[in-house]
């Protein structure tokens, strides 16, 4: 038994693949129909199964349809992708998927994710060149002087920044540009990579968790829902700095364990491979205007990215221009040769090749439920099973509802407009207001997103090299606490 080991990420998400797949044998095959605005006709497209036809896009439509969103936010644009209709559940004859299409769905997944993957191997390659600078190392060396006796001061102020990025436009995959960065800062600090990995990860899931102005969240999710975003507004924000506060201790009593006793560390026995991977080094070394230079052109490329999604619509391809520039006027700067700058940039792409595997496969999880068509019949069945319950009972139901449908839809996006059409109406028939919907729904999906194997977890395990199981070790106690304080939360906003 001391020989097994718990399985690479790889393997856990072809394993779940499987799993799906396999479902797919058993769980009944389904749609709902679905509704899109057309914005260069002004019309809506009804979809019923294959068959798609042209409506008029105005209120008495969507009254008629029984969704309870204002036109203008479609005609504005707040909702662009297709809601499912209510009460428009169709069972199909089951489309069971084999082990062909088991084998073919991380190469599906893997075009379909093209972009986000291209982003990580860019920003592999940006470390790669930095790394090669000496700019971190010095860096590094002179942050560690200057904290020496604060050291806490980087979970605090790492968890809450990344609180407020989550909180507000769902920073959430940029994170993964962090991690090459923190670490050495973090180890150079004499904690381990599990407080780097925390600070960022947990930071990044909470803010996402208690988003209060999220445009892919919680603003979508309400305008799905047919209320105003800003109601349940300040309940959100108390939850956030209550959820905030939570983590941060938490983080730190771990840390504080580690910084004093090394060997309490969950992978004491993956410190050294760690430290040597990561380049933390004790030697002081001399921070130099030109690396002065090159760090702030790499804080700027950050600063832009930040700026471009927060403000002017940006996604992964501009996300990685930004990057692929920054590298190359650090390279410039750093007066690296021509040969060694491309063999450098490659090698740096190569070391996240694993991560980029891993995005690419958990997606083709996503395209087995797609080609199923399992994930309309699981939410028709859940939205069913809520029906006629007690109002606190239901509210926490929801909850665990949401953090289980995240599984299969991972996406938050993607959940709020398939779900919040269906789901919705059910507030009013037990009497309460519908932003207790919205904020099941945050939570819920908030929960699962600390451990959710289709999530971004794996991925950014496979970057600070910690495996599965250490990572539920650590996280699983916090998960706990936040679930109980959630489901108190929720108690008592539909009670009082």
């Amino acid at each position: 038994m001391k020989n097994l080991k718990f399985p690479t990420p790889h393997t856990i998400l072809l394993l779940i693949a499987a799993f799906v797949a396999l479902l797919t044998w058993f769980v009944p095959a389904g749609k709902f129909d679905t509704l899109k605005y057309d914005t260069s006709s002004k019309t809506f497209s009804y979809t019923h199964l294959e068959e798609t036809k042209t409506i008029p896009a105005n209120q008495e439509t969507l009254d008629n349809l029984g969704v309870k969103i204002a036109l203008e936010k479609f005609a504005n644009g707040d909702i662009g992708k297709p809601i499912s209709i209510p009460n428009t559940y169709t069972q199909l004859a089951p489309k069971p998927q084999g082990f062909l299409a088991f084998i073919k769905s991380p190469i599906k997944g893997i075009i379909e994710s093209s972009d986000i993957i291209l982003f990580v191997l860019i920003l592999g390659g940006l470390t790669g060149i930095m790394n090669f600078t000496g700019a971190f190392d010095a860096g590094i060396a002179w942050l560690a002087i200057k904290l020496k006796g604060k050291e806490y001061w980087l979970i605090v102020i790492v968890t809450i920044l990344i609180a407020i990025g989550g909180t507000t436009f769902g920073l959430a995959e940029e994170t993964i540009a962090f991690y090459p960065i923190l670490i050495p800062i973090f180890l150079a600090a004499k904690y381990d990579a599990i407080v780097a990995l925390a600070s960022v990860y947990i930071g990044s899931s909470i803010g996402t968790m208690f988003s209060t102005v999220n445009p892919f969240s919680v603003i979508i999710a309400s305008d799905a829902a047919g209320i105003k975003w800003t109601t349940g507004f300040t309940g959100r924000l108390i939850m956030l700095i209550l959820g905030v506060i939570i983590c941060i201790v938490y983080i730190m009593r771990y840390a504080n364990k580690v910084k004093k006793d090394a060997t309490k560390s969950l992978i004491y026995d993956q410190k050294e491979m760690i430290e040597k991977l990561f380049g933390n080094t004790t030697d002081v070394k001399t921070l130099t205007g030109r690396l002065r230079v090159i760090l702030s052109i790499f804080t700027l490329c950050f600063v832009i990215m930040i700026y471009g999604v927060s403000r002017l619509g940006w996604w992964f391809e501009e996300m990685t221009v930004v990057f692929l520039v920054g590298a190359i006027i650090i390279g410039f700067l750093a007066k690296v040769k021509e040969e060694t700058f491309v063999t450098t940039f490659i090698k740096g792409a190569s070391d996240l090749l694993s991560v980029a595997f891993i995005i690419g496969i958990a997606r083709g999880v996503s395209v087995i439920m797609e080609q199923g068509l399992i994930s309309d019949t699981i939410l028709h069945y859940a939205s069913g099973f809520t029906s006629g319950m007690p109002k606190g009972i239901f509210a926490n139901v929801l909850l665990f509802i949401y953090s289980g449908l995240s599984f299969f839809i991972p996406s938050s996006s993607g959940m709020a407009v398939l779900t919040m059409p269906i789901m919705s109406p059910l507030a009013d028939t037990v009497g309460i207001g519908r932003e207790v919907i919205v904020n099941a729904y945050q939570y819920g999906m908030g929960l699962f997103a600390f451990i959710n194997p289709t999530g971004l977890i794996l991925a950014s395990l496979a970057i600070v090299k910690i495996g599965y199981d250490k990572w539920l070790k650590f996280v699983i106690p916090l998960v706990i606490i936040l679930s109980v304080f959630t489901m108190i939360s929720l108690t008592i906003q539909v009670y009082f």
